[in-house]
């Protein structure tokens, strides 16, 4: 075969193979990202990740360079009810036409070692690696004012009203 038949190949591979690549099986819905003052060394990031595809999916790792490092973190309780923060280096599994979130309290993306202050308002660049989906990069803003619960069904509620997904 010669070089021109075999780069034409090659090309048209690779054209038909676009496609199957074009549309990403991953979705990120309601994400933002805060920090405790404009003053601190750390910060986090929240979303729910939704997976449209017939397989389950796992996100493996988080980069942006807002931080000297990113990574994907869990609150633990450890044995005398302490809850610590933990780097989970496997990433979360994100289930087959399901959701996975990243919420306060619970899994999150983690800024460490910031290398400007965060103000509200201002948009911070996120790469997710996903095990099947590859990376997914997105600009994601930076909400001081949202209150933990905001997109989250609150459960426990004993005050005798019914439970209810916040809107606001």
């Amino acid at each position: 075969m010669s070089f021109k038949t075999l780069s034409l190949a090659a090309v048209a591979a690779v054209a038909l193979a676009l496609p199957a690549f074009a549309e990403s099986t991953i979705a990120v819905n309601d994400a933002y990202a805060r920090v405790a003052t404009k003053m601190s060394k750390a910060g986090a990031a929240f979303m729910v990740i939704e997976n449209t595809g017939a397989e389950d999916d796992q996100l493996i790792s988080v980069s942006s360079d807002v931080a000297k490092r990113t990574e994907l973190h869990t609150h633990k309780e450890d044995a005398d009810g302490n809850m610590q923060m933990l780097h989970v280096k496997e990433g979360f599994a994100v289930p087959a036409n399901g959701t996975h979130a990243l919420a306060r309290g619970g899994d999150h993306v983690m800024f460490m070692g910031l290398n400007r202050g965060l103000e509200h308002g201002d948009v911070v660049t996120i790469t997710l690696t996903f095990e099947k989906a590859g990376e997914v990069t997105l600009e994601v803003p930076v909400d001081l004012e949202r209150k933990p619960d905001h997109g989250a069904m609150k459960h426990g509620d004993h005050s005798g009203h019914d439970m209810k997904k916040s809107d606001g």
